[in-house]
Protein backbone atom coordinates (compact mmCIF):
# COMPACT_ATOMS: atom_id res chain seq x y z
CA UNK A 1 0.00 0.00 0.00
CA UNK A 2 1.39 3.24 -0.99
CA UNK A 3 1.95 5.82 1.63
CA UNK A 4 -0.45 8.99 0.37
CA UNK A 5 -4.10 8.32 -0.76
CA UNK A 6 -6.93 10.60 -2.79
CA UNK A 7 -10.60 11.10 -2.21
CA UNK A 8 -11.81 12.02 -5.33
CA UNK A 9 -10.67 14.06 -8.29
CA UNK A 10 -9.12 17.14 -8.03
CA UNK A 11 -9.45 19.72 -10.72
CA UNK A 12 -6.52 20.61 -12.79
CA UNK A 13 -3.99 22.43 -11.41
CA UNK A 14 -6.13 23.18 -7.67
CA UNK A 15 -3.68 21.19 -5.73
CA UNK A 16 -1.09 18.17 -6.04
CA UNK A 17 -1.62 14.97 -6.07
CA UNK A 18 1.46 12.95 -5.43
CA UNK A 19 2.54 10.15 -8.01
CA UNK A 20 1.48 6.76 -6.76
CA UNK A 21 -1.70 8.28 -4.65
CA UNK A 22 -4.26 5.33 -3.90
CA UNK A 23 -7.66 5.99 -4.82
CA UNK A 24 -10.15 5.80 -2.04
CA UNK A 25 -13.61 7.61 -3.34
CA UNK A 26 -16.43 5.32 -2.48
CA UNK A 27 -17.57 6.70 -6.61
CA UNK A 28 -14.77 5.75 -8.06
CA UNK A 29 -15.66 1.95 -9.47
CA UNK A 30 -12.58 -0.32 -7.50
CA UNK A 31 -11.26 2.32 -5.07
CA UNK A 32 -10.05 1.01 -1.97
CA UNK A 33 -12.03 1.58 1.11
CA UNK A 34 -10.77 4.40 3.42
CA UNK A 35 -12.33 2.47 6.33
CA UNK A 36 -10.15 -0.55 5.78
CA UNK A 37 -6.72 1.31 5.87
CA UNK A 38 -5.08 1.21 9.13
CA UNK A 39 -4.40 3.84 12.02
CA UNK A 40 -1.57 5.98 11.55
CA UNK A 41 -0.26 4.25 8.54
CA UNK A 42 0.14 6.94 5.79
CA UNK A 43 2.10 9.80 5.34
CA UNK A 44 -0.55 12.18 3.12
CA UNK A 45 -4.00 12.57 2.14
CA UNK A 46 -5.81 14.74 -0.22
CA UNK A 47 -9.44 14.92 0.11
CA UNK A 48 -11.63 16.44 -2.47
CA UNK A 49 -14.12 17.24 0.72
CA UNK A 50 -17.81 15.61 -0.15
CA UNK A 51 -20.94 18.47 0.44
CA UNK A 52 -23.26 16.90 3.28
CA UNK A 53 -21.71 17.82 6.55
CA UNK A 54 -21.87 13.88 7.73
CA UNK A 55 -20.24 13.16 4.72
CA UNK A 56 -17.73 15.68 4.81
CA UNK A 57 -16.52 15.31 8.40
CA UNK A 58 -16.53 11.23 7.88
CA UNK A 59 -13.98 11.56 4.97
CA UNK A 60 -12.21 13.85 6.88
CA UNK A 61 -12.09 12.11 10.89
CA UNK A 62 -11.23 8.90 8.47
CA UNK A 63 -7.98 10.37 6.56
CA UNK A 64 -6.59 11.94 9.77
CA UNK A 65 -7.10 8.51 11.45
CA UNK A 66 -5.11 6.81 8.66
CA UNK A 67 -2.56 9.35 8.66
CA UNK A 68 0.69 9.32 11.07
CA UNK A 69 1.46 11.85 13.26
CA UNK A 70 3.11 14.96 11.27
CA UNK A 71 1.07 13.48 8.21
CA UNK A 72 -0.10 15.99 5.72
CA UNK A 73 -3.71 16.02 4.88
CA UNK A 74 -4.91 18.77 2.09
CA UNK A 75 -8.64 18.96 2.08
CA UNK A 76 -10.47 21.21 -0.77
CA UNK A 77 -13.89 21.97 -1.62
CA UNK A 78 -15.59 24.95 -3.41
CA UNK A 79 -16.68 27.69 -1.37
CA UNK A 80 -20.92 26.77 -1.56
CA UNK A 81 -20.95 23.69 -1.50
CA UNK A 82 -18.74 23.05 2.28
CA UNK A 83 -15.26 24.55 1.42
CA UNK A 84 -16.21 27.49 3.85
CA UNK A 85 -16.70 25.33 6.51
CA UNK A 86 -13.61 23.47 6.13
CA UNK A 87 -11.26 25.36 8.35
CA UNK A 88 -14.15 25.01 11.24
CA UNK A 89 -14.16 20.87 10.77
CA UNK A 90 -10.40 20.49 11.10
CA UNK A 91 -10.04 22.55 13.74
CA UNK A 92 -12.74 20.69 15.57
CA UNK A 93 -10.61 17.95 15.31
CA UNK A 94 -8.00 19.65 16.73
CA UNK A 95 -5.78 20.44 14.12
CA UNK A 96 -4.02 23.78 13.06
CA UNK A 97 -5.55 24.78 9.90
CA UNK A 98 -3.61 27.07 6.87
CA UNK A 99 -6.40 28.11 4.46
CA UNK A 100 -5.74 29.51 1.00
CA UNK A 101 -8.09 30.34 -1.81
CA UNK A 102 -7.84 29.18 -5.20
CA UNK A 103 -9.95 28.78 -8.16
CA UNK A 104 -13.56 29.07 -6.11
CA UNK A 105 -12.40 26.61 -3.60
CA UNK A 106 -11.01 27.21 -0.19
CA UNK A 107 -8.06 24.80 0.77
CA UNK A 108 -6.79 23.66 3.70
CA UNK A 109 -3.57 22.06 4.73
CA UNK A 110 -2.81 20.65 8.12
CA UNK A 111 0.17 18.39 9.75
CA UNK A 112 -2.10 15.71 11.78
CA UNK A 113 -1.29 16.47 15.56
CA UNK A 114 0.21 14.02 17.69
CA UNK A 115 -3.50 14.04 19.58
CA UNK A 116 -6.97 14.43 18.32
CA UNK A 117 -10.82 15.16 19.06
CA UNK A 118 -14.15 14.10 17.75
CA UNK A 119 -12.86 11.39 15.32
CA UNK A 120 -15.14 8.35 16.92
CA UNK A 121 -18.50 10.81 16.68
CA UNK A 122 -17.53 12.31 13.78
CA UNK A 123 -16.96 8.53 12.14
CA UNK A 124 -20.30 6.88 13.84
CA UNK A 125 -22.30 10.15 12.29
CA UNK A 126 -21.50 9.22 8.71
CA UNK A 127 -21.19 5.59 9.11
CA UNK A 128 -23.67 2.80 7.51
CA UNK A 129 -26.72 2.07 9.55
CA UNK A 130 -30.45 1.32 9.75
CA UNK A 131 -32.66 3.48 8.99
CA UNK A 132 -36.39 2.37 9.56
CA UNK A 133 -35.77 -1.77 7.90
CA UNK A 134 -33.42 -0.15 5.43
CA UNK A 135 -29.23 -0.16 5.58
CA UNK A 136 -27.97 3.18 4.21
CA UNK A 137 -25.05 5.44 4.81
CA UNK A 138 -25.13 9.54 4.43
CA UNK A 139 -23.31 10.42 1.20
CA UNK A 140 -25.85 7.93 -0.65
CA UNK A 141 -28.23 9.63 -2.92
CA UNK A 142 -31.45 10.33 -0.79
CA UNK A 143 -30.06 8.26 2.03
CA UNK A 144 -32.64 8.71 4.61
CA UNK A 145 -35.91 8.87 2.86
CA UNK A 146 -36.98 7.85 -0.42
CA UNK A 147 -36.92 10.25 -3.00
CA UNK A 148 -40.38 11.93 -4.72
CA UNK A 149 -39.05 10.57 -8.30
CA UNK A 150 -38.52 6.90 -6.86
CA UNK A 151 -41.74 6.99 -4.99
CA UNK A 152 -43.66 8.31 -8.07
CA UNK A 153 -42.08 5.47 -9.68
CA UNK A 154 -42.83 2.59 -7.65
CA UNK A 155 -46.65 3.63 -7.62
CA UNK A 156 -46.37 3.07 -11.05
CA UNK A 157 -44.31 -0.08 -11.90
CA UNK A 158 -46.43 -2.83 -13.14
CA UNK A 159 -45.77 -6.65 -12.01
CA UNK A 160 -42.13 -7.26 -14.21
CA UNK A 161 -41.26 -10.43 -15.39
CA UNK A 162 -38.05 -12.11 -17.00
CA UNK A 163 -34.59 -10.76 -16.88
CA UNK A 164 -33.93 -7.31 -15.44
CA UNK A 165 -32.09 -4.28 -14.23
CA UNK A 166 -31.96 -1.72 -11.64
CA UNK A 167 -29.29 0.97 -13.05
CA UNK A 168 -28.07 3.47 -10.41
CA UNK A 169 -29.32 1.14 -7.88
CA UNK A 170 -28.73 2.83 -4.86
CA UNK A 171 -29.50 0.90 -1.96
CA UNK A 172 -31.51 -1.00 -3.49
CA UNK A 173 -35.49 0.56 -2.78
CA UNK A 174 -36.89 0.46 -6.19
CA UNK A 175 -35.68 -3.74 -6.69
CA UNK A 176 -37.12 -4.49 -3.50
CA UNK A 177 -40.31 -3.43 -4.96
CA UNK A 178 -39.25 -4.97 -8.30
CA UNK A 179 -38.43 -8.96 -7.10
CA UNK A 180 -41.93 -9.00 -5.33
CA UNK A 181 -42.88 -9.91 -8.95
CA UNK A 182 -42.64 -13.81 -8.84
CA UNK A 183 -42.38 -13.72 -12.79
CA UNK A 184 -39.12 -11.97 -12.42
CA UNK A 185 -36.42 -14.50 -13.20
CA UNK A 186 -33.78 -12.60 -12.44
CA UNK A 187 -32.66 -8.97 -12.11
CA UNK A 188 -28.81 -7.68 -11.43
CA UNK A 189 -28.60 -4.07 -9.32
CA UNK A 190 -25.51 -1.59 -10.59
CA UNK A 191 -24.43 1.44 -8.88
CA UNK A 192 -20.95 3.36 -9.15
CA UNK A 193 -21.64 4.13 -5.43
CA UNK A 194 -19.45 1.67 -2.60
CA UNK A 195 -21.80 2.70 -0.06
CA UNK A 196 -24.86 2.40 -1.89
CA UNK A 197 -23.92 -1.45 -2.82
CA UNK A 198 -23.11 -2.28 0.44
CA UNK A 199 -26.35 -1.49 1.77
CA UNK A 200 -27.93 -2.69 -0.99
CA UNK A 201 -26.39 -6.24 -0.41
CA UNK A 202 -27.81 -5.91 3.43
CA UNK A 203 -31.15 -4.96 2.35
CA UNK A 204 -31.96 -7.26 -1.28
CA UNK A 205 -31.17 -10.60 0.02
CA UNK A 206 -33.35 -12.17 -2.38
CA UNK A 207 -31.15 -15.60 -4.68
CA UNK A 208 -32.76 -13.83 -8.06
CA UNK A 209 -30.47 -10.80 -7.16
CA UNK A 210 -26.90 -10.01 -8.58
CA UNK A 211 -25.50 -7.01 -7.06
CA UNK A 212 -22.86 -5.03 -8.82
CA UNK A 213 -20.36 -2.13 -7.91
CA UNK A 214 -19.73 -0.28 -11.32
CA UNK A 215 -20.47 2.26 -14.00
CA UNK A 216 -23.44 1.45 -15.18
CA UNK A 217 -22.20 2.91 -19.09
CA UNK A 218 -19.88 -0.34 -18.58
CA UNK A 219 -21.85 -3.04 -16.96
CA UNK A 220 -21.81 -5.07 -20.65
CA UNK A 221 -25.58 -6.01 -19.82
CA UNK A 222 -27.63 -8.07 -22.69
CA UNK A 223 -30.69 -9.71 -23.60
CA UNK A 224 -32.81 -8.25 -20.94
CA UNK A 225 -36.61 -7.80 -20.52
CA UNK A 226 -36.50 -5.20 -18.80
CA UNK A 227 -34.33 -2.37 -17.08
CA UNK A 228 -35.73 0.51 -14.24
CA UNK A 229 -34.15 3.17 -13.66
CA UNK A 230 -34.10 6.55 -11.63
CA UNK A 231 -30.59 8.47 -13.65
CA UNK A 232 -28.63 10.97 -11.47
CA UNK A 233 -28.30 14.00 -13.33
CA UNK A 234 -25.36 15.53 -11.15
CA UNK A 235 -21.58 14.66 -11.20
CA UNK A 236 -19.49 15.90 -8.53
CA UNK A 237 -22.30 18.28 -7.39
CA UNK A 238 -22.78 20.00 -11.19
CA UNK A 239 -25.93 19.26 -13.04
CA UNK A 240 -24.80 16.90 -16.01
CA UNK A 241 -27.58 16.03 -18.37
CA UNK A 242 -25.57 13.92 -20.47
CA UNK A 243 -25.40 11.09 -17.11
CA UNK A 244 -29.24 10.53 -18.08
CA UNK A 245 -29.10 10.21 -21.59
CA UNK A 246 -25.94 7.89 -21.15
CA UNK A 247 -28.07 5.89 -19.15
CA UNK A 248 -30.82 6.12 -21.75
CA UNK A 249 -28.66 4.66 -24.21
CA UNK A 250 -27.13 2.20 -22.41
CA UNK A 251 -30.70 0.48 -21.49
CA UNK A 252 -31.94 0.63 -25.03
CA UNK A 253 -28.63 -1.25 -25.91
CA UNK A 254 -28.96 -3.52 -22.54
CA UNK A 255 -32.83 -4.59 -23.92
CA UNK A 256 -33.98 -7.40 -26.08
CA UNK A 257 -36.08 -6.08 -29.14
CA UNK A 258 -39.20 -5.26 -27.39
CA UNK A 259 -37.87 -4.95 -24.07
CA UNK A 260 -38.91 -2.01 -22.07
CA UNK A 261 -37.14 0.93 -19.54
CA UNK A 262 -39.63 2.49 -17.20
CA UNK A 263 -37.34 5.67 -16.28
CA UNK A 264 -38.46 8.11 -13.59
CA UNK A 265 -36.91 12.23 -14.07
CA UNK A 266 -37.63 15.86 -12.62
CA UNK A 267 -39.79 17.53 -15.33
CA UNK A 268 -37.27 20.00 -15.95
CA UNK A 269 -35.04 17.31 -18.19
CA UNK A 270 -35.63 16.85 -21.91
CA UNK A 271 -35.22 13.80 -21.93
CA UNK A 272 -38.15 13.14 -24.62
CA UNK A 273 -35.88 13.05 -27.77
CA UNK A 274 -32.91 10.72 -26.31
CA UNK A 275 -36.05 8.41 -25.64
CA UNK A 276 -37.58 8.86 -28.85
CA UNK A 277 -34.30 7.92 -30.64
CA UNK A 278 -33.02 4.88 -28.55
CA UNK A 279 -36.22 3.68 -28.21
CA UNK A 280 -39.37 2.34 -30.88
CA UNK A 281 -42.39 3.30 -28.53
CA UNK A 282 -42.24 5.95 -25.79
CA UNK A 283 -45.31 6.21 -23.36
CA UNK A 284 -45.62 9.05 -20.65
CA UNK A 285 -46.99 7.04 -17.94
CA UNK A 286 -47.67 9.10 -14.77
CA UNK A 287 -46.72 12.81 -14.00
CA UNK A 288 -46.89 14.43 -10.27
CA UNK A 289 -44.76 16.43 -8.14
CA UNK A 290 -42.30 17.75 -10.66
CA UNK A 291 -41.25 14.13 -11.62
CA UNK A 292 -42.30 12.25 -14.61
CA UNK A 293 -42.74 8.25 -15.26
CA UNK A 294 -42.02 6.87 -19.02
CA UNK A 295 -42.32 3.69 -20.02
CA UNK A 296 -40.05 2.94 -23.46
CA UNK A 297 -40.57 0.07 -25.19
CA UNK A 298 -37.57 -0.92 -27.82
Amino acid sequence: MAGVIVYGTPPYGLVEVPAGAVQVSPIQAGSTALESLADGSLDEAVIAAPPGTAERDYALAQALRTLKPGGRLTAFAPKDKGGARLKKSLEAFGCEVFEESRKHNRICTVERPEHLTGLDEAIAKGAPRAVGDLWTQPGVFSWDRVDPGSALLLKSLPPLKGKGADFGCGIGILALSVLAAPEVAALTLVDIDRRAIEAARRNVTDPRAAIVWGDVRQAGLTDLDFVVMNPPFHDGGSEDRALGVAFIETAAKALRKGGTCWLTANRHLPYERPLAAAFSKVELKAEAGGYKIYEARK
